[in-house]
């Protein structure tokens, strides 16, 4: 039986989770709910049992001083809750951790109780997936679910993968089989500069989640990080003519695969987003105009992540894209669900 003293009644509360490791390509996804969690200083109010979940030789814990002190951190997932004022005040549950390396149905178990101590109405778990995309256009983010209804109701697509999944897929597949609604999203991130942090991937995660869940998000220095990593990802790739020839195919392929989309009501639905946002004006401690996580396909985004890296190499083209682990990667989840 789970416990939470202190914890007061939440309000249409929403649990936000993402795992460092294979569902994380460039950290993408942890740094969104990172994000979140320090905005809205969120307070930790569970942590679960490292000795349950973790494999120290994989995951080490950490030693640091504390006032002389020498005090241990323990590599595990925490629960933190952040309330979101404004004309409709909302609670979010933030979950951040690193995928388990054992017991993955008790952690999901452990997760879902949680979920309906609290009142849980949606889970939304964050994942980003290595892809064939460029950096110089808007990144893409799909959002997936296994539930026909929840992919009718809210414009999403209905998974129809198969093969290796991360704990991202399988905590999805247990809120299902337990009655949660639950949605992932994922953010493709180019494999040719997988290096994290990767803060434009990051931008398209929050601005795909507050569209989902019709909540404004601050961004602090978000935009500016973004802008400053592509400046120098477009310079890397300038310096490079090989690169820079990829660079461009990838380019013209995605730009010709989304010429349909060049329709009357896509072009409707991106002036109905618009009106929606500038009507709703920004959110207690949101930004203004220009400040929101708007994905623009014009603007200068990023930041140089090459770690003295100075020529990202000209990779092959595989068939479904390389994971940001070993083996099929969870790209290949997020693309199948589109067929």
């Amino acid at each position: 039986m789970i416990e939470l003293e202190g914890v007061p009644e939440l309000i249409d509360p929403v649990m936000v989770a993402a795992f460092e490791g294979w569902n994380d390509a460039g950290d993408a996804a942890s740094t969104a709910v990172a994000h979140l969690d320090r905005e809205w200083k969120g307070e930790v109010f569970a942590a679960l049992d490292a000795e349950d979940y973790y494999d120290f030789q994989v995951n080490r814990p950490t030693v640091w001083l504390d006032g002389g002190v020498r005090k241990i951190t323990w590599p595990t997932t925490r629960l933190s809750v952040v309330r979101v004022g404004g004309e409709k005040p909302r609670d979010l549950v933030l979950v951040r951790g690193i995928e388990p390396s054992m017991r993955w149905r008790s952690f999901c178990n452990e997760l879902l109780g949680f979920a309906h101590e609290l009142g849980v109405e949606m889970v939304v778990i964050l994942g980003a997936l290595l892809g064939d995309t460029p950096h110089t256009r808007p990144v893409p983010v799909s959002g997936v679910t296994s539930d026909p209804d929840l992919a009718r109701t809210m414009d999403l697509e209905e998974t129809r993968y198969e093969g290796p999944t991360g704990i991202v897929g399988i905590l999805q597949e247990a809120c299902t089989h337990a009655g949660v609604p639950a949605v992932s999203l994922w953010a493709a991130v180019p494999h040719y500069v997988s290096q994290p942090p990767n803060p434009k991937a990051t931008l398209a995660l929050l601005n795909r989640l507050e569209d989902l869940i019709d909540l404004r998000i601050p961004l602090g220095e978000l935009p500016e990080d973004a802008r400053a990593w592509q400046l120098g990802v477009d310079q890397l790739a300038s310096e490079d003519s090989e690169v820079a020839e990829y660079v461009q195919t990838l380019e013209e392929a995605r730009d010709t695969a989304e010429l349909p989309e060049a329709s009357g009501e896509a072009i409707a639905r991106e002036f109905e987003r618009y009106l929606r946002r500038r009507d709703g004006g920004p959110g207690p401690g949101g930004p203004g105009p220009g400040g929101h996580a708007t994905d623009s396909g014009d603007s200068s985004y990023l930041r140089d992540t090459s770690s003295g890296r100075t020529r990202p190499p000209k990779p092959p083209k595989p068939e479904a894209g390389p994971g940001p682990g070993p083996g099929p990667g969870p790209e290949d989840e997020a693309d199948s669900s589109e067929d």
